[in-house]
C-alpha cells in the first residue's frame, strides 16, 4: 500500500490515478497509523510552501513524515511536495521545511515569464532507480515558480531547474508532475512503486 499524503493541498486524485495506473494500491491520508503501515509515501502538492508548511505542522503530520523517512521507509516527493523535503525556501519569506533533502527553494531565475508551464527536456545527471526504462533527456511537465537551487542529491536538472530531481537514500522527489507527464511520469511512480516492496 502507498499512502498519499493527504495535507490540505495537493493534487491528491491525480496521483491516485497514476498510482492505479501502474498497479499500485494507494490510499489518501492523513492518518498516522495509516502512514505507518505504507511501504512507501509520496508527498504530493500544489501551491505555496508556507501554507504548506502550516498545514504539515498540524497534528505533527510533517514531523511523523520526516521520521519514517530517517527510518527508511521510502518518500517521494511531487513539485511542492518536493519542495517541502528540502532544507527551506525563499517563498514568501524565510521557512523551514523537512529537511530531509541539503538545499534551499527560490525562485526560478532567468524565465520571463512565472510560473514556468509546460513540456522540459530533463537531462539525468546521476543514475536512479528512478530513471530505470527512461531515456535520459526525455521531456516531462513542470508548473512551478520556485525550485530548489542546487542539491547535492540532485539527480537531474532541466531548464529553470538545476535540480529537476534528486534523491538521498531512500527520499527522492521531482520538481516535474509524473502524473502529467505521460508515460514517462508514469514510469517514475512505478519505478517508485517497485522501491516499496
Amino acid at each position: 500500500m502507498i499512502a498519499i499524503v493527504d495535507y490540505g493541498v495537493g493534487n491528491l486524485r491525480s496521483v491516485e490515478r497514476a498510482l492505479v495506473s501502474v498497479g499500485a494500491e494507494p490510499v489518501i491520508t492523513a492518518d498516522l497509523e495509516e502512514l505507518d503501515r505504507a511501504d512507501g509515501l509520496v508527498l504530493p502538492g500544489v501551491g505555496a510552501f508556507a501554507p504548506a508548511v502550516g498545514k504539515l505542522s498540524e497534528h505533527g503530520l510533517g514531523r511523523h513524515v520526516a521520521d519514517l523517512a530517517r527510518r527508511g521507509k521510502p518518500v517521494l516527493g511531487v513539485c511542492l511536495g518536493y519542495q517541502l523535503l528540502f532544507d527551506e525556501s525563499t517563498e514568501g519569506g524565510r521557512h523551514e521545511g523537512l529537511g530531509l533533502l541539503r538545499g534551499r527553494v527560490v525562485q526560478v531565475d532567468g524565465s520571463p515569464h512565472l510560473p514556468v508551464i509546460g513540456w522540459s527536456r530533463v537531462k539525468q545527471t546521476a543514475h536512479s532507480p528512478l530513471w530505470e526504462g527512461i531515456a535520459d533527456e526525455s521531456y516531462f511537465y513542470f508548473v512551478h515558480s520556485y525550485a530548489p537551487q542546487g542539491s547535492e542529491s540532485a539527480i537531474a536538472c532541466a531548464a529553470h531547474s538545476p535540480a529537476a530531481a534528486a534523491a538521498r537514500g531512500n527520499v527522492m522527489g521531482t520538481q516535474f508532475h509524473p502524473e502529467k507527464s505521460s508515460a514517462d511520469g508514469l514510469r517514475v511512480y512505478r519505478n517508485f512503486v517497485g522501491l516499496c516492496g
